[in-house]
C-alpha cells in the first residue's frame, strides 16, 4: 500500500492520541474514524493540550444531496451538541457557514429553525434564533444571510413562505438549516433522507483539522462523500479560528453524545 501504517498499543485511546499528535504536527490533514468509538476519537481532540482546539467548540454538519432539490443542503447539528445554549449555537452557525463557503456558496442563506416563525415565550429556541439573527446583523457571520426563527417548511419552500407572508431572503432559499437541538436536527435529517432517499454525508468542524465520523450503517458513497467534504474544508482552511470567537470548553460525554453544551 502507498499508505504508511503507524502501529500503536492495542488500545483505542492510544490510537486516537497518536492520530491527534500527527494532526497537530501537520503530518495529516484530517481525522477519519474507523472502528474507534466516537468518544475515543474526540476525547483527545478536545483535550486542552491537544493542539487541535480552536476558539470554537466542535459541531457537526450534514451535507444533503436530495433528489428533486436543485442545490445542496446543510443541516446542523445532528450528532454532537445535544441541547446547545446560545453561545454554542453561535459556534454551530459559524462552523456551518464556513462549511458552506468551503463548498463554494459564497453568501449562504442560513435558516434558524424553530416550531414557530415568531418569538414565543413557550419556545425558548425562538428567542435564541432572534438573538442569533441580531448577531448576524452585527457581523458575527461574515458573508452569510442568517434569519429566524423560521419553520422548516418556510425555509425550504418558496410557496410556503408566500403562504405565511414571510418575505425573508432566506425563506424558500435556505442553504443551511440550523436546528435548535440535536433531537430536532436528527428528525429533520432523517425525515428529509427518509422521504427522498437522498445522500447524507457529515463532517465535524471546529478543530484545526476536519474530522469524519462515518456511522456503521453509512453506505460507501456517503463515506467517500464525507471524505470529500473533509478535503474541501482542509483546502479552504475553514477550520481556522476567527477573532471574537467564543471559547467554551467542549467535553467528552457519554457514548453517542461526545460533545455537550
Amino acid at each position: 500500500s502507498r499508505l504508511p501504517l503507524v502501529d500503536t498499543p492495542d488500545d483505542p485511546r492510544a490510537a486516537s492520541q497518536r492520530a491527534v499528535l500527527a494532526a497537530r504536527d501537520g503530518a495529516i490533514g484530517a481525522l477519519l474514524r474507523g472502528s474507534l468509538s466516537v468518544e475515543d476519537l474526540l476525547a483527545p481532540v478536545v483535550a486542552a493540550d491537544s493542539g487541535l482546539r480552536t476558539g470554537r467548540r466542535l459541531s457537526h454538519a450534514t451535507f444533503l444531496d436530495l433528489p428533486g432539490v436543485p442545490r445542496p443542503l446543510l443541516v446542523a447539528d445532528a450528532m454532537l451538541n445535544v441541547a446547545p445554549n446560545l453561545a454554542a449555537k453561535r459556534d454551530v452557525v459559524a462552523c456551518t457557514v464556513l462549511l458552506a463557503q468551503a463548498l463554494g456558496i459564497a453568501a449562504p442563506n442560513v435558516a434558524l429553525l424553530a416550531a414557530k416563525g415568531t418569538v414565543a415565550p413557550a419556545f425558548p429556541s425562538t428567542s435564541e434564533a432572534a438573538a442569533l439573527k441580531s448577531m448576524a446583523l452585527q457581523g458575527a457571520f461574515p458573508g452569510a444571510v442568517v434569519d429566524g426563527p423560521m419553520t422548516p417548511d418556510v425555509a425550504l419552500s418558496a410557496d410556503a413562505a408566500r403562504a405565511h407572508g414571510c418575505k425573508s431572503a432566506v425563506a424558500g432559499h435556505a442553504d443551511a438549516l440550523v436546528a435548535p437541538s440535536m433531537e430536532a436536527a436528527t428528525m429533520v435529517l432523517r425525515t428529509l433522507t427518509g422521504v427522498t432517499g437522498g445522500l447524507a454525508a457529515g463532517i465535524v468542524l471546529g478543530a484545526r483539522v476536519p474530522i469524519v465520523l462515518p456511522q456503521p450503517h453509512d453506505a460507501m458513497d456517503a463515506r467517500i462523500a464525507s471524505c470529500v467534504l473533509a478535503r474541501l474544508v482542509a483546502v479552504a482552511g475553514a477550520n481556522a479560528p476567527r477573532a471574537g470567537a467564543s471559547t467554551p470548553a467542549p467535553r467528552a460525554a457519554e457514548s453517542g453524545t461526545p460533545v455537550e453544551a
